[in-house]
């Protein structure tokens, strides 16, 4: 009954237009893809075929090489009944995947081919693993590569390649070859020119344009949905922020040396670096200077290692900025990380009780975020630190909450004075009446934590002409 829901949701279908609900299925003992097609011409031979309604997924089989042919015909009683027609190791594909259609190469030319394809598409699933560190977006590729709509696409030479709805040239150009994916900078549909966000359709034939030298902009993410594509981007952003933090943590470090006559090809050469080394879990000077570039560690902190004692008692005891910031911080503590400036994000205005992710930027500290905030799903990872909060007296925090009611006489009234009943102050209200007779109500108000905003969204939809009261992000 849930997929059937879901499927209703997505294709905005109504119940009597979900076809599937009967359903048969052929299994042929065998192996001849021709006899599936002979069964068919059976099967509309005896009952009448729904027009439009037939998938053919033996000659385009889906991206994780499902093989089928599905048909829906008026059945006896007038119904409309499914019908899948399949050989033996279609079904046991189907239904057990590539754990049982494996193969040892010695003996067996006649199936290497189709294993050949089969393993290649294994093999880009562990690529796309090994190239993901953190496993939240390991997970949210796997998705996409398990469970695609397909869209199916020709080469310039005829081939067909199946790709997840929503997919765009740079998808079809990674796909071809990685070098292919990074020097694109251009596609042609249908030999007409399209922009790199254009959304492939059935039927279409595609060309990529590329330049040597090229490089992918992280704006690509937003136009991309196959696992391999987003990956490969990551990637190359990942390395190329890695440059740039090497270079400026270097430069940072040299600066924090000179300020007390050190130098810092001496301190990457003596036997104190391997401590530092070891605390902060790296194993090379150029991941010290990416770390000291991320601002996951100050340069004052790694020269400290290498002052005279009197001198580094000092550094220590002279942290003036450092308790001039944390009065500023909004209550959140960070592992590992000294000295850093604390801000909240006002895309998702996160308050104590979320579940939230800090982000290390330049020019802001670091930035809390909640964790499911769509703004640090795309960033590197890298730049993604532990945090947590650490209320030791009682902030403000700025929320939105979206109200929709029946537009009726005194309903703001009612909703205004059961927030302010809370003790709860209301910043900003906007109102925007619709042509149904609702009002939608957008409320920014400020409160103390989590469990005070529920019992806010608690107290509004108890009121007589409240149909909807939610937390709505601004981004």
């Amino acid at each position: 009954f849930y997929s059937i829901s879901k499927k209703m949701q997505r294709q905005q279908i109504n119940f009597d237009e979900v076809y599937d609900l009967t359903a048969f299925r052929i299994i042929l003992e065998s192996d001849k893809e021709i006899e599936c097609y002979e069964v068919l011409s059976l099967v509309h031979a005896l009952w009448k075929p729904v027009p439009g309604r037939f998938k053919d997924y033996i000659a385009m089989p889906k991206a994780n090489n499902y093989r089928s042919l599905h048909t829906i015909v008026i059945g006896p009683y007038g119904e409309r009944v499914e019908i899948q027609i399949r050989t033996r190791n279609m079904h046991e594909w189907a239904e057990e995947g590539i754990a049982a259609h494996w193969r040892y190469k010695e003996g067996l030319n006649a199936h290497l081919s189709n294993d050949e394809e089969q393993i290649k598409k294994l093999r880009e699933l562990l690529e796309v693993q090994q190239e993901l560190k953190h496993p939240r977006e390991f997970m949210t590729n796997l998705k996409l590569a398990l469970f695609p709509e397909e869209v199916y696409v020709f080469t310039p030479k005829g081939d067909v390649r199946s790709f997840p709805r929503g997919a765009t040239p740079i998808d079809f150009a990674y796909s071809i070859h990685t070098d292919v994916g990074s020097q694109c900078i251009g596609a042609k549909v249908n030999r007409s020119i399209v922009p790199l966000k254009y959304e492939l359709k059935n039927g279409d034939t595609v060309e990529v344009i590329t330049q040597a030298g090229h490089h992918p902009s992280k704006d690509w993410l937003k136009h991309t949905v196959t696992p391999k594509a987003r990956a490969k981007i990551r990637n190359w952003i990942k390395e190329e922020e890695r440059e740039r933090s090497i270079s400026l943590g270097r430069n940072l470090l040299e600066s924090e040396c000179k300020k007390h006559n050190l130098k810092l090809s001496q301190i990457i050469k003596s036997e104190e670096i391997k401590k530092i080394y070891q605390e902060y879990s790296i194993d090379a000077p150029d991941s010290l200077m990416a770390t000291v570039g991320y601002g996951k560690v100050s340069p004052k902190r790694i020269v400290q290692y290498f002052l005279p004692e009197s001198e580094a008692e000092i550094v220590k005891t002279t942290p003036e900025k450092k308790r001039k910031r944390s009065s500023d911080s909004p209550g959140v503590s960070l592992t590992g990380i000294e000295d850093v400036m604390v801000t909240v994000a006002k895309c998702c205005h996160p308050i104590p009780g979320d579940e939230i992710s800090g982000y290390i930027s330049r020019g802001r500290g670091v930035v809390i975020h909640t964790a499911g905030c769509p703004n640090i799903q795309d960033i590197d990872t890298e730049r993604i630190v532990d945090v947590a909060w650490n209320i030791k007296e009682k902030h403000a925090y700025p929320v939105h909450i979206r109200v929709v009611c029946n537009d009726q006489k005194g309903v703001l009234a009612e909703i205004s004075a059961a927030i302010s009943s809370l003790d709860i102050n209301i910043s900003h209200a906007d109102i925007d009446t619709r042509p149904n007779m609702q009002a939608i109500c957008n409320f920014m108000m400020s409160v103390n934590d989590l469990n005070q905003l529920k019992q806010i969204i608690s107290t509004i939809k108890k009121l007589k002409n409240v149909i909807e009261a939610d937390r709505i992000n601004i981004l």
